[in-house]
């Protein structure tokens, strides 16, 4: 990813959880196919958040299938002890949550000394001022939109209000604001006209379409992404 040059470009960053377990591989290569900018991998650890999903192993097993950026996103708790893994499983960004430990400053030094993108969630609670002295070391921002653990859930209206804010704290700083949960056509323009540039959408994605029939994923992508540029 290191190659790549920054831009605030609308990206689709297809959530994982939302795929066929059964058929990872071919469910990235089927999204990325249709047009995918990112692939989303939510980890979750039973602890920090009520859910139980993937580990770095399953990172390591998926990683050739990903052309493009594998964006991993650790609702996990404590986070440090396993950074270095999923580091060396692959991950172009790896996103600790701010409220998953006492330091977040050491944990973004750990991932990007792990060769990693650093990326710092926030729940829905959690104000944007929580990164304000992490602005000069982070590559992303990840707005929680649900709150974690679940796909499916319905987008809370009130951080669009906090992706504005953040994109002010940022200025001309090269950093992405992703939006995490509930985005769909309808709300990914609400957070695009806010200043998101990543989205991640999960069930928006995958819905009605199938690594037999990936056509759907396309035109998913597709929508997602029109309706994101027109409210820029």
């Amino acid at each position: 990813m290191s190659s790549q040059s920054f831009d605030r470009d609308i990206k689709i960053a297809p959530s994982i959880l939302a795929a066929d377990f059964a058929n990872f591989g071919q469910e990235i290569e089927a999204v990325e196919s249709q047009g995918a900018d990112w692939i989303h991998v939510d980890v979750m650890d039973g602890h920090f958040v009520p859910n139980l999903t993937f580990g770095p192993a399953m990172c390591k097993a998926i990683r050739p299938h990903i052309k493009t950026v594998m964006d991993v996103h650790l609702m996990i708790s404590p986070v440090d002890p396993y950074i270095e893994a999923f580091a060396e499983a692959g991950a172009d960004i790896i996103t600790a949550h701010v409220e998953a430990g006492p330091h977040i400053h050491r944990t973004v030094q750990a991932i990007r000394a792990n060769g990693a993108k650093a990326g710092v969630a926030l729940n829905p609670g959690t104000p944007a001022e929580s990164v304000d002295y992490l602005l000069d070391m982070v590559d992303l921002i990840c707005v929680m939109t649900v709150n974690p653990g679940f796909g499916g859930q319905k987008f809370i209206h009130s951080q669009i209000e906090k992706v504005k804010q953040l994109r002010e704290m940022i200025g001309d700083r090269p950093i992405h604001i992703e939006i995490d949960g509930g985005v769909d056509p309808t709300t990914a323009p609400l957070v695009a006209a806010a200043g998101a540039d990543a989205l991640v959408a999960g069930s928006a994605v995958f819905k009605g379409g199938s690594v037999t029939n990936p056509a759907p994923y396309g035109d998913n992508i597709r929508t997602i992404r029109a309706a994101a540029e027109a409210a820029r």
